[in-house]
């Protein structure tokens, strides 16, 4: 790989260095309608590539859920909320995409932005953001050691009569053998060699799709009796169904890294990804929350899928589907945890002074190298994946610790941040004015939620609910 090093001036609003480069200067302060890039290689990622890698990051398992959440309040609610969710977290992403903007040529990431907005900060964004990932990816084996072996367990009675070896029931038996798959994934560098494996993902999402419409139009045999169906009908459940909604659209994480590698990111490229994404995956959800709703009625479980009778190989196939789809979303989360890692330990290194030169190494493809030298890159990514592999193998339910570290991080990372960020940034901005006080707004939401998780997460302590905690 050929590198090119460029001299660049990190700074803060109101104190940006001189550079030779004018159109830098300009893409350091930000002029959203016509920044001026370096002649920088370009990005090589495509938008569909962008969309699928962001689209498989935000649909996670929690979609399985989405039928009880329209159960808890009826129909209507249900999918006024879910829209209202996607559309807000959307705003979130277009605000980070602002702020991306005013960041150096693709070497956008939530530290930049925050050495720009609140520096003494950055690490302490960064350190939420890895530990917020840590823990999904955690969830992601977990989820992947439990189900498995129930998956075998309906293939075997569909395709013979016999029993499967001991073996095979055993998740973390599969777990290690999973591990052989996503250990590679999850070194790759850039987000963008993932594209394949999230349109693996996204074609198994629709294999779920199938079953829960062809279900609801063709019963299976042995699913149970449609339960009461309801236009609006709030329940004292949709206190906790409401947050699977709004942390459903979570996503940010990678919005810097598909920033940074799309080609031609104009603005108007990163709001068709944005929209592509959250408007594919609002629609999966909806999809899902009605014909499963609709299939079950009131009597609908926290987990659609396992409503079907798992002796259907048509449902057994499904439950496959599901574990692939849980499988690929892993590196994706590896992805941003290594790189807010990087961040959070090499923090000396990363940060400089706003009067001093620092070097950016672009590759090829025009792509940052963020200063990740291979034997950084290598113990970081290691450190992930045996951590994460060790607890998950161990641990079998870590739901109420992760339901406090995915409720607080994901507010935190998709609406209080964004917020902040573009409020600092913008302060003083007549042009920008009517867009700051929605990014306060957007802020204020997020610290609602944050404070509503912490204290109902809290509150599953000592009041434990079948439905479980909020993540």
């Amino acid at each position: 790989m050929t590198t090119h090093t460029y001299g660049i001036v990190q700074g803060v609003p109101g104190d940006i260095g001189e550079t030779e480069d004018s159109s830098e200067q300009s893409a350091l302060l930000g002029d959203h309608s016509a920044v001026s890039k370096p002649s920088l290689p370009d990005g090589h990622a495509t938008l569909l590539s962008s969309t699928s890698n962001l689209a498989n990051t935000i649909i996670g398992s929690g979609m399985l859920t989405f039928p009880l959440a329209l159960a808890s309040a009826g129909i209507l609610p249900g999918m006024i909320t879910c829209v209202l969710s996607g559309g807000i977290a959307s705003f979130g992403l277009y605000l980070l995409s602002l702020c991306a903007a005013k960041t150096p040529h693709r070497r956008s990431s939530f530290f930049a932005v925050a050495q720009m907005t609140f520096p003494r900060a950055a690490v302490f964004f960064d350190g939420a953001i890895a530990v917020k990932c840590f823990g999904v990816s955690i969830s992601y084996l977990i989820i992947i050691k439990g189900l498995t072996p129930n998956v075998v367990l309906s293939l075997y009675h569909d395709l013979s009569s016999g029993e499967p070896p001991a073996w095979m029931l055993n998740g973390r038996n599969w777990l290690v053998i999973f591990m052989a798959i996503l250990i590679p994934l999850a070194f790759l560098r850039q987000l963008n060699s993932l594209r394949y494996t999230s349109y693996v993902s996204l074609f198994t999402v629709v294999y779920l799709l199938i079953i829960v419409i062809k279900c609801y139009f063709w019963p299976l045999k042995g699913m149970p009796p449609v339960g009461e169906i309801h236009l609006i009908h709030f329940t004292s459940n949709f206190i906790s169904t409401f947050p699977v909604q709004v942390f459903a659209f979570t996503c940010a994480q990678n919005l810097f890294p598909i920033y940074n590698e799309v080609k031609s990111n104009t603005q108007s490229r990163i709001n068709i990804v944005i929209g592509s994404a959250i408007g594919s995956a609002t629609l999966t959800y909806e999809v899902i929350a009605v014909f499963g709703y609709l299939t079950f009625g009131t009597n609908v479980g926290a987990n659609i899928i396992a409503m079907y009778p798992a002796t259907s190989l048509f449902v057994a196939v499904g439950q496959v589907a599901l574990v692939i789809f849980v499988l690929f979303s892993y590196p994706l989360q590896v992805h941003p945890c290594r790189n807010s890692l990087g961040k959070v330990f090499h923090a000396g290194a990363t940060a400089k002074p706003a009067d001093e030169d620092t070097e950016v190494e672009v590759d090829d493809h025009g792509v940052s190298s963020d200063h990740m030298s291979d034997t950084k890159h290598t113990l970081l990514t290691l450190g992930i994946i045996a951590s994460t592999f060790t607890i998950a193998f161990l641990v079998d339910d870590l739901k109420i610790v992760l339901s406090f570290v995915g409720s607080t991080g994901s507010t935190t990372i998709s609406f209080i941040l964004p917020g902040l960020f573009y409020w600092k940034l913008t302060r003083g901005d007549e042009s920008s004015k009517g867009l700051n006080r929605a990014a306060i707004a957007l802020a204020t939401y997020g610290a609602f939620i944050f404070v509503f998780c912490l204290g109902y997460n809290i509150y599953q302590l000592f009041h434990p609910n079948p439905l479980g905690p909020v993540h």
